[in-house]
């Protein structure tokens, strides 16, 4: 998730989602790490284009962007996204089980 201070969509987020996304499969499957805009993509990613809006949120597998979700549409439209997302670039949601 790429973020800037005082960006209310990310705060919306953050507030709505936030707390509950790691327990969800997808969040399992693809786990949040947040960066801010200003800075460069963490060390070994590299983005297919600048990010430009806040919140974006990038899907990365091996340092390689596969698509991202700019902005938040609300907890609705947000999970239809990224399950499309996921969907389409990895072969969620049939990732191994952990029992």
């Amino acid at each position: 998730m790429v973020e800037q201070k005082g960006c209310h969509y990310c705060i919306e987020w953050k507030t709505d989602l936030g707390p509950i996304y790691p327990k969800t499969s997808e969040g399992q499957y693809a786990p949040l790490r947040t960066v801010q805009i200003k800075d460069a993509p963490p060390e070994g990613v590299d983005f297919a284009r600048p990010v430009t809006f806040t919140p974006t949120f990038v899907l990365v597998d091996n340092g390689q962007e596969l698509g991202r979700v700019e902005g938040y549409p609300g907890e609705d439209f947000f999970w239809g996204l990224l399950t499309m997302l996921l969907e389409t670039h990895t072969d969620y949601p049939n990732q191994p089980q952990t029992n």
